[in-house]
C-alpha cells in the first residue's frame, strides 16, 4: 500500500474511531435520563463501542504513522531519559 493511501486510510479509521467513541459516550449519557426509557442492553453496547472506537483510533494512528509521542510534550521533554542531555559538567 502506498504511503499516501495508508495515511488516508489511517485518517479515516481515526475519524471512525472518534465518531464511535463520541456516539458511545453520548448514548451512555442519554441512557441516564429516566424519561427516555432507552433499552438497557444498548447501554452495555454503548460502553463497548467506546472501547471499540479507541481500538479503531489506535489502528488508524498506527497506519497513518501518528502513534509516536512528540518531544514537545512536557512530560517527555523533562522526564524521558532519551531527551535529556547526557553530558555532565565536572
Amino acid at each position: 500500500m502506498k504511503r499516501k493511501t495508508a495515511a488516508a486510510l489511517g485518517n479515516v479509521l481515526m475519524m471512525l474511531g472518534l465518531v464511535t467513541m463520541v456516539g458511545g459516550v453520548g448514548y451512555s449519557i442519554l441512557n441516564l435520563l429516566p424519561n427516555l426509557d432507552l433499552p438497557e442492553l444498548l447501554a452495555h453496547g454503548a460502553v463497548a463501542s467506546i472501547f471499540f472506537g479507541a481500538i479503531l483510533w489506535l489502528a488508524g494512528a498506527r497506519m497513518s504513522g501518528r502513534e509516536h509521542v512528540a518531544d514537545r510534550y512536557f512530560w517527555v521533554r523533562h522526564y524521558d531519559p532519551r531527551c535529556r542531555k547526557s553530558h555532565r559538567h565536572p
